[in-house]
Formats: C-alpha cells, structure tokens, sequence
C-alpha cells in the first residue's frame, strides 16, 4: 500500500515545509508494515488553473497539460493520502483546491487523513476539506493533527508541542486500518 502525503502549500516560505519535514521524520520511526510512504509537494508540479471545457470527471485520467498528466500519475499511485493543508482567510489553500479539482477517479474511493496548520490550527480548513473529498466518495478519518503556526513555531520555523507525535501516531494508525479495510 502507498500512500502520498501531500504538501499542499505553494507559497514561498512556507511554514508547511517544516510541517511536512516533521511528518516524513515521524513515518520514518513508524512501524507501517507493507505501507510505504512519498512525499508529493505539489508546488513541484506547477498545476495551472482549471481552464480546461471537459470535465475532470469524463477526462478519463487524459489530460492536455503535461503538469496535470505528472499530477494524475502522482495521485494515482497512491491508495490513501495524508493532506498537510494551510488555512488560507478561513478557508482551503487556493493552490490546492484547484489541484485536486483538475483529477477525479484519481481521488476515488481513497481513503485521507488531515493535518493541519494556521492562525487557527487550519481547523476550518479541515472541515472544508471533508466536504471536498465527500464528492470523490473518499473516506475520511477523524482523527487528525492540528498545529497553531503561533504556539508551535521559533523564530519563524516549525517547532511542535511534544504531544502531537503521540497524536500524529494515533492519526498513522486510523489511516492504516481503515485504508486496509
């Protein structure tokens, strides 16, 4: 089983970058099994904006644009996802919307798991996202990381309170079974 962990930012700076550094350290002391890890930073895909007349859902995982072709094999390969997502003005970072809006039957039926940063933890985001990914029958798990990009950061870089690696276990262990199931 292969699961993508998405980096969802594209902004230059991105607090996400520590975020996603963090998760791939905390896969790597996981006992996963037969479950293998990638990261997938989409800002290495360079999406361009839906502009495309046939719908994502008939494109038959086609597409025009060899970015979106790159992003559709990405996606999938994989059999369940861990989004790391931003809150961007209370809601789902535009970036990221866009490319998951540019696929369908690659998202279809998997299963995802959230975490989380902004203002807010990225909270909001969350819930937006588990609308989102309803629309692609994906399963989402409840149980999710959440980290405040004021009370877990230093000097700028990410720095996470000690409990969220216990949290961020619980989160490995929801996504497995289920994605197993």
């Amino acid at each position: 089983m292969k699961i993508g962990v998405i980096l969802g930012s594209i902004r230059e700076g991105r607090f996400g970058q520590g975020v996603a550094d963090w998760v791939m350290e905390q896969i790597a002391n996981y006992d996963a099994g037969d479950a293998t890890f990638e990261l997938i930073d989409l800002k290495a895909f360079n999406v361009p904006l839906l502009e495309v007349a046939t719908v994502p859902a008939a494109a038959n995982k086609q597409y025009d644009d060899e970015n979106v072709t790159a992003w559709s094999k990405a996606i999938d390969a994989c059999d369940a996802f861990i989004f790391i997502t931003a809150e961007y003005n209370h809601g789902v970072p535009g970036a990221f919307k866009n490319a998951v809006d540019q696929l369908a039957g690659e998202w279809q039926g998997k299963t995802v798991a959230f975490v989380s940063y902004g203002a807010a933890e990225g909270l909001r985001s969350v819930e937006q996202w588990r609308q989102i990914v309803a629309n692609f029958d994906m399963r989402d798990i409840r149980t999710q990381v959440s980290f405040s990009i004021f009370n877990e950061a230093q000097d700028g870089a990410f720095a996470p309170n000690e409990r969220r690696a216990g949290e961020f276990t619980a989160l490995l262990d929801s996504l497995l079974k289920t994605a197993r199931a």
